[in-house]
């Protein structure tokens, strides 16, 4: 097994960039924020929590995943949300 390091050096002069000043960093690359956008910014509180999701393996029949497979991108998110409707019924019951 070798012995390497795994680490990235980058060549930042990251003491450099701690010691600059608002003054003399560069922002020509960031566009100017206008009132008018700030205006139409939204303040949201209580955002629900996203529940953690968790990796399993999970054995389906065939014809199961190749049914939501053909819908396109998002088949596991389609799952997800076919058997968390099902939980919320049960739940209901």
């Amino acid at each position: 097994m070798s012995k390497r390091s795994t680490s990235k050096v980058y060549g930042t002069d990251i003491e450099r960039l701690r010691n600059m000043t608002d003054d003399e960093i560069d922002f020509s690359d960031i566009p100017r924020t206008t009132p008018e956008m700030w205006a139409r910014g939204v303040v949201r509180k209580g955002f629900k929590v996203i529940p953690k999701k968790r990796q399993l393996t999970l054995r389906l029949d065939e014809e199961i995943v190749d049914f939501f497979k053909n819908d396109g991108d998002g088949y596991q998110t389609r799952i997800n949300a076919l058997l968390r409707s099902y939980v919320e019924a049960r739940k209901a019951v």
